[in-house]
């Protein structure tokens, strides 16, 4: 009988393991399609037009370059991977200025949101360490180095920074109590959308007065002449826009400003204007694989959590400013996604006590 059983039991985890590798070989499959065509479209938009594709294969290069180094540095080092990759960008954040470098708008998102950016990464990445850490001590110390950065993003001025911070780390604090990834996931993801729409409705001038004149004063008037041009230029050629890199010389504002970098700082509304509504639906569509590929994980609720908070918090500051247009910061988001989505050698992916399979909770 216990012969038996225990045959059960072996066929019925490997039938469950094989269950496991086909999902996430689909979610892989998807991200390579994805990013296959937002680069295959970028010249396509490009094509017969004096545009520069380049930014935009670069963007989808950084983020494969950094999903698949963090998938491997993930499963061989589960906690020393993402808590060097906090390391990384602190140091990128705080102690290169070139990697931050360029014109520097008067909003409150901080060096044009690359700053703030990298140190959510960093604190996601340090929550994810924690998380993946056995010892109480390491746990506590990862989770300082996440509240470090929050304090960092202070100094330096980052209200947008330190408040990502500060989220990313409250809301891994309680992804313990939050069984079910896929509703929990969905609260960053609205968080974006939310963000993008908010853009969008600035630039059509759609908010209410009182509103408007808000978002006209956190924003900055600069800012939201850019983005009117932006959405000016995607009415002009709603399916293919006007071509990658083009932006800065179609915009009046940006054209007529001798410390413009050529973007509206505001990764929908450049995609928009640039690669029209089909880039937007790209863009769309490789948010919403790395959020599948996180419910999908083999790592622990408490990790996808973390690490989806964070890369949500890039995408708010992305809605709002040209976070993404750094390389930096496009490799720490491939690199989080894809420590997040790894399965440590040797290892159930169950840190932290909750979560499970390929998004089942245990």
């Amino acid at each position: 009988m216990g012969t038996a059983e225990d045959g059960a039991r072996t066929a019925g985890r490997a039938a469950g393991g094989t269950a496991v590798r086909e999902r996430r070989g689909s979610a892989d499959a998807w991200g390579v399609t994805v990013l296959g065509a937002c680069a295959g479209w970028a010249l396509l938009t490009a094509a017969g037009r004096d545009a520069r594709p380049e930014g935009v294969l670069l963007a989808v290069l950084a983020v494969a370059a950094g999903y698949a180094t963090g998938r491997i540095a993930g499963a061989v080092l589960p906690v020393a991977a993402p808590a060097v990759g906090a390391l990384a960008g602190l140091w990128l954040a705080l102690g290169v200025p070139d990697a931050t470098a360029g014109p520097r708008l008067d909003a409150p998102l901080g060096h044009a949101g690359a700053t703030a950016a990298l140190l959510a990464l960093s604190a996601g990445a340090a929550c994810c360490a924690a998380w993946a850490a056995s010892a109480p001590l390491p746990r506590l110390a990862l989770r300082l180095l996440a509240a470090g950065a929050a304090v960092a993003a202070a100094v330096q001025g980052s209200v947008a920074g330190c408040l990502a911070c500060a989220g990313v780390l409250l809301c891994s604090l309680a992804a313990a109590r939050m069984p079910h990834r896929g509703l929990a996931l969905a609260g960053p993801a609205a968080a974006v959308a939310a963000a993008a729409a908010l853009a969008w409705a600035v630039a059509e001038d759609a908010l209410p007065e009182g509103l408007a004149a808000s978002a006209e004063g956190q924003l900055g008037a600069y800012r939201i002449l850019l983005w009117r041009d932006a959405a000016g230029l995607a009415g002009h050629d709603l399916l293919l826009g006007t071509g990658p890199g083009r932006f800065g010389e179609l915009s009046p504002t940006a054209a007529g400003t001798l410390a413009s970098d050529g973007r509206p700082h505001s990764a929908a509304l450049q995609q928009a204007a640039e690669q029209g509504l089909v880039g937007v639906a790209l863009l769309a569509a490789a948010c919403v694989w790395v959020l599948y590929a996180l419910w999908r994980s083999p790592r622990g609720t408490p990790v996808v959590l973390s690490a989806g908070v964070a890369l949500a918090a890039v995408g708010v500051l992305a809605s709002a400013g040209n976070a993404l247009s750094f390389t930096a910061v496009t490799v720490g988001v491939g690199a989080l996604a894809g420590v997040a989505t790894a399965r440590p050698l040797g290892g159930d992916g169950s840190e932290g006590g909750a979560g499970g399979e390929g998004g089942e909770d245990r």
